[in-house]
């Protein structure tokens, strides 16, 4: 199989259909372009983190976690870590991570609860997982069984691509000072400050909205793809009003990404029938957002470039 994420089919067949109850619990969730699951009105979500140079990697972890929560409707309270280091790995490398991770928790309002640590000879970067715990917003339906209908509006939140280049420019910060000014560099390093979707979450479940999807791995493209695939709709896309900023263009085009196909932590799918209103709540909280478009009936995924159509396929992994 490729690296990386493995592709839809290949998660359908070979994961997806041994997910079957052992027990009398109740558990939903389990399914493309579902981030959590839930037992009552408890949520579970899991994040991992690998290749990463920096030690804020389980910060990340635990920020992706707490993302898939809150896209479910949920707020996260509590996560757990397992950390495998590779064996020249050293212990003040280690307490840096776990700096970061406690600092990161602390500003969530999460609780590391514990988790397992371990050094292990065939890796070469650590490894992070994250497993947080979420408990549902009282008397809200969960957004996972809300009803996705034509009509409804689709909002973003944030820009796309901010999380690849933030990281990009802090890892790779001398090649970019060949062709930028060290404040621009700066600039997109500090993109990182966006990551959470937990506060515009909040508003969105508040304000009645019908769905929400994390905009992580895959990008835009594979979101609004695993969005239209979760509810079997639809969708009408026009690529102009995809919010992205100027630091992510260059970036990308420095390094040679697509940044549609980037990795964008910090971007929040919506679906909505009251798209306009919903921009404005959140503009009243200092949250950019845009509507980008529209839930169609059918089963076409389309993106509108001037008079240019694409059809999105299933994001390649």
């Amino acid at each position: 199989m490729k690296i990386g994420k493995v592709s839809e089919p290949i998660l359908k067949r070979s994961v997806l259909k041994y997910l079957k109850p052992n027990n009398e619990m109740e558990c939903r969730g389990a399914a493309v372009g579902a981030d959590c699951a839930f037992f009552s009105d408890i949520a579970a979500a899991t994040a991992s983190v690998s290749g990463e140079k920096s030690p804020k990697a389980a910060a990340h972890a635990i920020m992706r976690a707490a993302n898939n929560l809150a896209a479910g409707g949920t707020v996260p309270f509590a996560v757990q870590l397992h950390i495998m280091l590779p064996e020249r790995y050293r212990e003040i490398a280690l307490k840096r991570i776990m700096e970061a991770a406690t600092d990161t928790a602390a500003k969530l309002h999460i609780t590391i609860s514990g988790g397992h640590t371990e050094v292990l000879p065939e890796i070469t970067t650590p490894i992070i997982s994250a497993t947080a715990l979420g408990s549902q917003v009282q008397n809200e339906m969960s957004v996972l069984e809300a009803g996705v209908t034509p009509g409804q509006e689709i909002v973003m939140t944030k820009w796309i691509g901010i999380s690849e280049s933030a990281r990009l420019a802090q890892e790779r910060e001398e090649e970019l000072l060949t062709r930028y000014p060290l404040f621009f560099i700066k600039s997109a390093q500090n993109l990182e400050q966006y990551y959470s979707i937990i506060p515009e979450a909040a508003t969105a479940i508040k304000s009645g909205v019908t769905a929400m999807h994390d905009v992580a791995g895959g990008g835009i493209f594979g979101a609004l793809w695993e969005l239209g695939e979760r509810f079997g709709v639809g969708l009408q896309v026009d690529m102009k009003k995809i919010p992205i900023k100027q630091e992510t263009v260059e970036v990308c085009e420095f390094f040679g990404y697509n940044p549609y196909e980037l990795r964008s932590d910090g971007a929040l799918l919506i679906v909505t029938s009251e798209g306009h209103a919903l921009v404005e709540k959140l503009a009243q909280e200092g949250i950019s957002a845009e509507v980008i478009g529209m839930i169609m009936e059918g089963n076409d995924k389309v993106i509108i470039n001037d008079d240019e159509k694409r059809f999105l396929e299933p994001p390649r992994k």
